[in-house]
């Protein structure tokens, strides 16, 4: 019984939360069509409203970045929907929509500017380099990092780059490239 008046809650809050926040907000538009794309959930009827409803209702990760996007990481309701997710992107940091992540436990994330379409794993670590937070990463659009990867220092990626889990990226890379490896090396070019 405590389930389903916990739920219909959620729901409640979930249609204030959509007309406050979702409704013209490009960027978290884009972030809810990548992530149900990426994941090929089945939502119907298929409108912004259900997609957004199901990401938030089934997908703590969603619901962490949703937050983060709102500016509201100490929001009242956020706990209902993230969970116990730990993760830390900077406030400094800006991402184009359609970020999407797995798992993002143990992520902390500070650079420039991150493109379009960024999709990460757990243990994610992008930040500066001798602690000085002027120099640190620019990546592009549509780059997608495995777990356990460390992108730091004045660097910059570029568009439609795969780093491999574990990866150690202290050097540029240039568009169109798979690297992978400590230190990080293109390993193919796509």
């Amino acid at each position: 019984m405590f389930r389903l008046i916990r739920h219909a809650y959620r729901k409640m809050i979930l249609k204030l939360m959509f007309d406050r926040y979702v409704l013209n907000n490009s960027l978290i538009e884009a972030d809810i069509e990548n992530t149900i794309t990426v994941r090929g959930c089945k939502v119907d009827p298929d409108t912004l409203k259900k997609k957004f409803y199901h990401l938030m209702l089934y997908y703590p990760d969603f619901a962490f970045i949703f937050f983060w996007r709102i500016k509201k990481n100490r929001h009242r309701w956020r706990k209902l929907f993230t969970g116990n997710v730990q993760c830390k992107i900077f406030r400094s940091t800006k991402i184009d929509g359609g970020m999407m992540c797995y798992h993002p436990f143990a992520t902390v994330i500070n650079a420039k500017s991150i493109g379009k379409n960024f999709q990460f794993r757990n243990s994610l670590t992008i930040g500066n380099k001798n602690n000085d937070n002027k120099r640190i990463p620019t990546i592009g659009s549509n780059v997608t990092v495995g777990a356990n990867a460390v992108i730091i220092g004045e660097i910059t990626i570029g568009d439609n780059v795969i780093i491999g889990a574990g990866s150690v990226v202290v050097k540029d890379i240039p568009s169109n490239s798979v690297v992978a490896g400590n230190p990080a090396k293109v390993i193919k070019s796509i």
